[in-house]
């Protein structure tokens, strides 16, 4: 940013500059200096130089005071830019693809859709340590690429149709050596875990984190925590997330109220060059739902919306890329829902994912996710998952990504099978 506002200065600079030239040009004229010159000569035999030099004098002074505030309007566009601690990057991505549902009776439309999302992060350092993270993100996803029964729901969802809006935006600072600190109106309980979960990218959403489910399923709003990072790859940390509007009428509840829907999640891990493993217990109240891993029935028949999930993570990859064995990353999640009746108080979910770096060109990525959505231990149809895709880099900023995704009895229910297909493309600046 800092060379782009020095070429704006210097358009403006220019601009500024070109009447005060041909003004300058006006004033201080060769062929009249010359005219003056030789009809000075022409009434006496000498230049007065005295007058002369007065006459220039007084166009220079003017001349430099002009100069004087286009420096002064420089300096007021400069203070109007980005600060030299605050950093933008951001993104846009093209999405266009269809389905096809197996089962007659489904009424979900299978047409072709054409989505984008595009994406701003801007962060600002206050001391070199911390940092405020704003994101800023629209889109017009819709249809089934915004659907979470059938697993179609893009991890590059954008929404509010097409208007600008604060899609996150927190604070976080550190505390000593080790810790850190984030407390922010938006933000997700996933950014302040100590251990990243898997190190799979997908391309549904259904797939982040390990298997996006009852564990580490996470929902943008007011949040804070805590982690403890050390030196050997240790970590513990703490998080909660917290909504205000929990009832359909939107009714303000308050924060950390008894009526209030939140999620505590806590981690320990550690992570090593190649390897990582991590346990993550997530206690969710007042039925706080963001799971994107499910079955319809993955809940129980009834309870008291409070339910306590624990994820077990962990991956692993090779030293070098470029070779025929992938990176690995595994996911099981163990889910006990309080006050259901105990035929149906438990679920669970698992989770594989396989990565090929460098295969056929330098930063190109094969990916393969599979597994069984969350599914109550009542259910007797197990739904199953998978995504396959190849991205490849079109230049240093321009990805090409197709993908194919679907499931047999996905929801949960038998013959419930889709398929679905995608190209996405990205642009990064």
């Amino acid at each position: 940013m800092k060379l782009f506002q020095q070429m704006l200065v210097a358009g403006a600079s220019l601009s500024l500059l070109a009447p005060i030239a041909a003004q300058a040009s006006d004033v201080v004229n060769l062929e009249e200096m010359k005219s003056y010159s030789r009809s000075t000569i022409k009434k006496s035999s000498r230049l007065d130089s005295k007058t002369f030099i007065n006459e220039v004098s007084e166009d220079i002074a003017k001349l430099k005071g002009r100069v004087d505030g286009l420096e002064v309007k420089q300096a007021e566009f400069e203070a109007g830019g980005f600060s030299d601690t605050t950093t933008m990057d951001g993104k846009v991505i093209f999405d266009i693809g269809a389905v096809d549902y197996s089962l007659s009776s489904e009424t979900k439309t299978e047409a072709t859709n054409f989505g984008y999302s595009y994406t701003a992060n801007l962060n600002t350092s206050f001391t070199g340590d911390d940092n405020l993270y704003i994101r800023i993100k629209t889109g017009n996803h819709g249809s089934w690429m915004a659907d979470k029964t059938y697993g179609g729901y893009l991890g590059s969802l954008g929404k509010n149709a097409g208007a600008l809006g604060v899609d996150k935006i927190w604070y976080e600072f550190p505390v000593g050596d080790n810790n850190t600190v984030w407390i922010g109106p938006k933000i997700e309980n996933y950014y302040m875990h100590g251990t990243a979960p898997s190190i799979y990218k997908p391309i549904t959403k259904q797939f982040s984190l390990g298997g996006n489910g009852e564990a580490y399923g996470a929902s943008t709003d007011t949040g804070a925590g805590w982690a403890y990072k050390a030196d050997n790859g240790f970590a513990l940390s703490s998080n909660i997330g917290t909504k205000s509007k929990t009832t359909s009428s939107g009714t303000d509840t308050g924060l950390l109220t008894d009526d209030t829907k939140t999620s505590w999640a806590t981690q320990i891990g550690i992570t090593k060059p190649q390897w990582s493993a991590s346990v993550l217990v997530n206690q969710k109240y007042n039925g706080w739902s963001d799971t994107y891993y499910h079955s319809l029935q993955h809940g129980p028949s009834s309870s008291t919306g409070n339910f306590s999930s624990v994820g077990l993570r962990g991956w692993w990859r090779p030293l070098e890329t470029g070779s025929a064995t992938p990176s690995i990353s595994l996911g099981y999640d163990s889910t006990v829902y309080d006050g259901a009746p105990a035929a149906s108080d438990s679920s669970d979910a698992w989770f594989a994912g396989l990565t090929w770096q460098d295969i056929f060109q330098p930063d190109d990525r094969i990916g393969i996710a599979f597994g069984q959505p969350t599914t109550n231990e009542d259910e007797t149809t197990d739904p199953f998952a998978y995504e396959l895709y190849y991205s490849y880099m079109l230049n240093d900023s321009v990805s090409v990504t197709p993908t194919i995704f679907g499931g047999t009895d996905r929801n949960g229910t038998a013959g419930g099978d889709v398929f679905g297909g995608i190209v996405q493309t990205t642009f990064k600046f």
